[in-house]
């Protein structure tokens, strides 16, 4: 690289700052004057504001970005993929963003000042045309499981494309794992039970990977489904800014199952979303519990944007059931005072609430609602649900454990 390498880093097509490289391996972030000056800016990230407004001063990093763009990155297998695509080594997180920031998560860009594919670039090749052999599939879904960023196809009756680039896309498709069967299955119907007790749920399909055009070669053989979700941070009006609460607290990807408690998004949504988002955030816990979710760290939380302004709680995503896979999972983040699922009671919740300054009363009647909507869902659709009998049963016998079944 070279000694002054920087990105420009733009918010709704506004710049908001750069990201320079300063040599042997340190980057610093530093806001624009223009962006800085008006109060009624558009928000880049709660973990940037201050007591006194927005906070002005940063720190360099060494090899890893500033905490809110190193969460913009892919995790895992993913990010060895599409570094492995992009010819970049998948540890050094400057020239992976650089790589892969024309197409990141919300209404972030980062984008080299001399680089033709900044706002007014050519643009991205038809749907289903074949990525370039060597070429990246530059895009950031931020996450671990190996996922594409797709458009929706009529043509191939309902089905998906990836873009040759894949860039622009307006669905996720998540593909089976390696390491367990069923997660695409299973995570369709936890999100239709999500939907089922009142929980905001994009759209979502289980689809065939023979309808999926433009997969790398190999992927596409595949017997099992993959998972589809609408992305809820594009609309037709443009991107939509969104963050997860990995950048709220500024901690890094690996510190997502340490960095807070669900107490502490409670607060964050108590003192900055609409009351109605801290409603939501109480229908989610208890959700999660009854199913048995172990996976809801900080990256499976987040804000959106859509006026650019106000924050409200995302829609919900990455709900998945985990203790089919590891029997006597827990919460990834601990609620008030639990994590073991058997531990979160009504009166954890009261707490949970209270903490943030809530009225504890209401967060239990929204808990026991939504547990009651959950065992009738439940009771109701498991036996027409994609799911195998024996993680039906493991949910049957998790359910059975639990103080929120029980009333208690």
């Amino acid at each position: 690289m070279a000694e002054a390498d920087a990105l420009i880093i733009r918010l709704h097509g506004q710049v908001v700052g750069t990201l320079t490289h300063l040599g042997g391996d340190r980057t610093i972030f530093s806001f624009a004057e223009a962006y800085m000056a008006p109060a009624d800016r558009p928000i880049l990230s709660l973990g940037f504001k201050g007591e006194a407004g927005l906070l002005a001063e940063t720190v360099p990093t060494q090899r890893r970005l500033a905490p809110f763009f190193a969460n913009l990155l892919p995790e895992g297998p993913l990010r060895t993929y599409l570094a492995a695509r992009a010819g970049v080594n998948a540890g050094w997180e400057f020239p992976l963003l650089r790589a892969l920031g024309h197409d990141l998560p919300g209404a972030i860009t980062a984008t080299a000042a001399d680089d033709d594919a900044s706002p007014g670039r050519q643009p991205a090749p038809p749907p289903g045309q074949a990525t370039p052999p060597g070429g990246a599939l530059r895009f950031s879904l931020a996450g671990v499981q190996l996922k594409f960023s797709a458009v929706r196809n009529p043509g191939r009756r309902g089905g998906l494309t990836i873009p040759a680039r894949g860039e622009g896309g307006d669905w996720i498709v998540k593909l089976p794992s390696a390491h367990f069967a069923g997660v695409p299955e299973n995570e369709f119907a936890m999100m239709t039970l999500a939907r089922a007790v009142g929980i905001d749920v994009p759209e979502i399909a289980l689809i065939a990977m023979d309808q999926i055009a433009g997969l790398p070669e190999g992927i596409a053989a595949l017997k099992a489904p993959a998972f589809a979700i609408r992305r809820f941070d594009r609309s037709a009006a443009g991107p939509v800014h969104v963050e997860d609460f990995a950048q709220v607290y500024g901690v890094y990807p690996d510190r997502k199952y340490t960095g807070a408690r669900l107490r502490g998004i409670a607060k964050v949504l108590a003192a900055e979303a609409p009351v109605e988002s801290l409603d939501e955030f109480i229908r989610r816990v208890t959700f999660t519990v009854l199913i048995g979710n172990g996976d809801m760290h900080l990256k499976n939380w987040s804000l959106i944007y859509p006026d650019q302004r106000r924050a409200q709680r995302a829609p919900a995503y990455d709900f998945v059931s985990t203790i089919p896979y590891i029997p006597g999972d827990s919460l990834a983040l601990k609620a008030y005072k639990a994590r073991a699922f058997t531990d979160v009671t009504f009166a954890e919740i009261a707490a949970l609430a209270a903490w943030a300054g809530a009225p504890a009363y209401g967060a239990v009647q929204i808990a026991r609602e939504t547990t009651g909507r959950f065992l009738d869902a439940w009771g109701q659709e498991k036996s027409s649900l994609p799911l195998d009998a024996a993680t039906v049963a493991s949910i049957d016998t998790h359910l059975a454990r639990l103080a929120l079944g029980t009333g208690d």
